[in-house]
């Protein structure tokens, strides 16, 4: 675990929640992704959104977990890859979803936009403190 004395390390109520949020997320993908229509495109595209938000959630846990600061660093990073994978993904899905689809796909967008700056912010404040 990393050391909580460390400037890099957010509240643990923060960085519980931001681990359920990553999972929810996770969660209501695969929800979304179930409910595309039937199509080549949907399929390929919902599998690699699949992927990358399981990723968001999987690779988060592994941060709040790290045994030391560098596994922190590169699994924080790597769940900003993530969380910017499956935006791409995401928006490639603006295909003319009826409604309320579409909306979900939107709320998933913001929610998407969300993880990835709060991810490249902690990634930044990391980077910091490794410099100084």
């Amino acid at each position: 675990m990393v050391d909580q004395n460390d400037l890099m390390t957010i509240s643990t109520e923060k960085r519980q929640d931001l681990r359920g949020r990553t999972r929810i997320f996770a969660k209501r993908v695969r929800d979304f992704v179930r409910k595309l229509p039937n199509s080549s495109v949907t399929q390929e595209y919902g599998r690699q959104l699949l992927r990358s938000s399981g990723s968001v959630a999987a690779n988060y846990n592994e941060a709040f977990y790290a045994f030391s600061r560098p596994e922190f660093v590169y699994r924080i990073k790597i769940t900003r890859k993530e969380s910017n994978e499956s935006l791409i993904w995401l928006e490639l899905l603006e295909i003319g979803l009826q409604q309320p689809l579409e909306a979900e796909r939107k709320q998933l967008i913001i929610e998407a936009n969300e993880l990835m700056s709060i991810f490249t912010s902690i990634a930044k404040k990391v980077d910091r403190v490794r410099t100084s």
